[in-house]
């Protein structure tokens, strides 16, 4: 499954507020070992105090889900991680996790991500796949 979740260039970040409320967005991402990174960039935004943002701050456990879509449905994938996330505060690990999300996006290359990061640490891992 590892695999496969990195082979996906999007994937939806689920976080609830602190009334319970759902919130869900596409980010674009980066596993490295048993943790996601995930990083503030420069693609236009209504406001810089972002929602997931605030909704980590309130309740760290958040979902990711990583999915494949074909006609052919017998090569649909889906792989969920739930975890726990924090914006990172080590200016070192989040100038590697960048790094990494450079390396990863050209788009990021061209515009460097200025954060904040985000590591979700992988708790648990399910998917399904037709095979």
């Amino acid at each position: 499954m590892r695999r496969r979740i990195s082979e996906m260039p999007v994937a939806r970040l689920a976080t609830v507020d602190a009334a319970c409320r759902p919130h869900l967005v596409p980010i674009c991402f980066v596993v490295d070992g048993d943790t996601i990174y995930f990083a503030v960039d420069a693609k236009p935004k209504r406001t810089s105090d972002l929602k997931r943002l605030r909704n980590i701050a309130a309740n760290p456990a958040v979902s990711v889900l990583f999915d494949h879509y074909e006609d052919d449905w017998n090569r649909l994938w889906w792989v969920r991680v739930d975890g726990a996330a924090h914006v990172v505060d080590d200016a070192a690990e989040a100038g590697r996790a960048i790094d990494l999300l450079v390396g990863r996006y050209a788009q990021y290359g061209r515009a460097r991500p200025g954060g904040p990061v985000v590591a979700i640490s992988i708790e648990r891992m399910s998917g399904w796949s037709p095979a």
